[in-house]
């Protein structure tokens, strides 16, 4: 058995995935600008307010495994039209919800949502695992860049269709609906899954490792540093930012707003994070990443002008992408093929759970500590993930001088 080659990906297969990509930045947008307000309105109590917000990452921790096993057993192809599937079921059930305002089972749709998200995390794995390592951080980029524009247009989107049907918003959730189905049928008529269903199928480099012996490796604690906490810093702000502006005095378009700009440093970033890594290397993109996420609470904790949330969130998102595709990479690089599935499905379900506890936290943070309490919370995380990554740069440096000397 021969080792795949990185052409054997066919271009085809990378753009259907950033379309993919899209379509999915474009439906999570939504969600991630209105459900918070959405949530708000329908809550028999305020503190549940950003319940169904944080129900879409529990969906997703919950799923996040069955999805990594499903992409193993069925194939992407298949496994992508279910996730797909997940959303516009998720979004039909959000518009009954918010039509008959029953805060339940705007609950229920939300938690579709979630569905999706787990499967689609894996777009940017199936581009990484199909290069070498040295090609890895820019494969994972082209996919995030499908999300650019989408990051832009979603929640203008989702502002322009809040009064297309009675209730407000439901319009909104109608979209989320329709770009599900898009993504159902680009990755049935498009996607090439023969071939790339499990992408290193017929490459063995040693058996597989225990869990316990990869994910105690010093790349596999920086992979999760920057994935996983820098998520959970991410998260908790994002999903409160949009309160905490109307409560400020702002208005609900100025929340939308503060989301969508938020989103474009999300995935602005990717058009050109592959090329930072490649010229400066991948410990001071990741670093950088951690400054700038510094600097949202830095920035939240001065001000409550609606240019302070502009521009915080707007740090927040870049940092978050500067970590996201550095810990992504890494963690690309962490195991064998054959450890593949065993390990994405951790490391995602481990992200996946550990932002959608922030999520539920949020709410309640929000009410007890108020918008500046929260980004106080945000600085210890911040820590954690420096200094899980300078120990991988510290265990780096120790591995190349070792050769050297002798």
């Amino acid at each position: 058995m021969s080792l795949i080659r990185c052409s054997s990906l066919p271009n085809q297969t990378t753009v259907v995935l950033a379309i993919g990509q899209a379509l999915f930045t474009a439906a999570i947008s939504v969600d991630l600008t209105l459900t918070g307000l959405t949530g708000y309105e329908l809550a028999p109590d305020k503190t549940l307010a950003t319940l169904p917000f944080a129900l879409i990452s529990v969906a997703g921790a919950i799923v996040t495994l069955l999805a990594s096993y499903l992409i193993e057993s069925l194939g992407l192809r298949t496994a992508f039209v279910i996730g797909s599937l997940a959303c516009a079921a998720g979004g039909a059930i959000s518009v009954w919800a918010v039509l008959h305002a029953n805060f339940w089972l705007f609950c229920i749709g939300t938690a579709g949502v979630g569905v999706y998200q787990a499967f689609a995390g894996y777009y940017r794995l199936a581009a990484a695992d199909a290069v070498p390592p040295e090609a890895k951080a820019r494969a994972i980029s082209f996919v995030l860049t499908g999300g650019v524009l989408a990051a832009v247009l979603g929640p203008l989107l989702a502002t322009y269709t809040k009064d297309l049907l009675p209730a407000l918003f439901a319009g909104s959730y109608l979209l989320v609906c329709m770009l599900g189905l898009a993504s159902m049928i680009l990755f049935a008529l498009a996607f090439k899954s023969r071939g790339t269903a499990i992408i290193h199928r017929d490459i063995v480099l040693g058996q597989a490792r225990p869990a316990r012996v990869i994910f105690t490796q010093p790349i596999s604690w920086a992979a999760l540093a920057n994935n996983v906490v820098g998520g959970a810093a991410m998260m908790l702000l994002m999903t409160a930012a949009p309160i905490a502006a109307v409560a400020a005095g702002h208005t609900i378009d100025d929340g939308a707003g503060i989301i969508q700009w938020h989103l474009v440093g999300m995935y602005a970033p990717s058009l050109f994070a592959g090329g930072l890594i490649a010229r400066f290397g991948l410990a001071r993109v990741l670093i950088a990443g951690m400054v700038l996420t510094a600097a949202c609470p830095i920035i939240a904790v001065n001000s409550q002008d609606v240019s302070a949330f502009y521009v915080a969130l707007l740090a927040l998102g870049v940092g978050w992408n500067f970590m996201f595709v550095g810990g992504t990479t890494l963690l690309a690089r962490s195991y064998l093929p054959v450890e593949r599935a065993k390990v994405q499905g951790i490391a995602e379900m481990l992200r996946a759970g550990v932002t959608a506890l922030t999520s539920l936290a949020a709410g309640p943070l929000l009410v007890w500590l108020g918008w500046r309490g929260m980004n106080y919370i945000c600085f210890p995380l911040i820590l954690i993930a420096a200094g899980m990554t300078i120990h991988w740069i510290n265990a780096e440096k120790r591995a190349t001088a070792v050769p050297a000397a002798s």
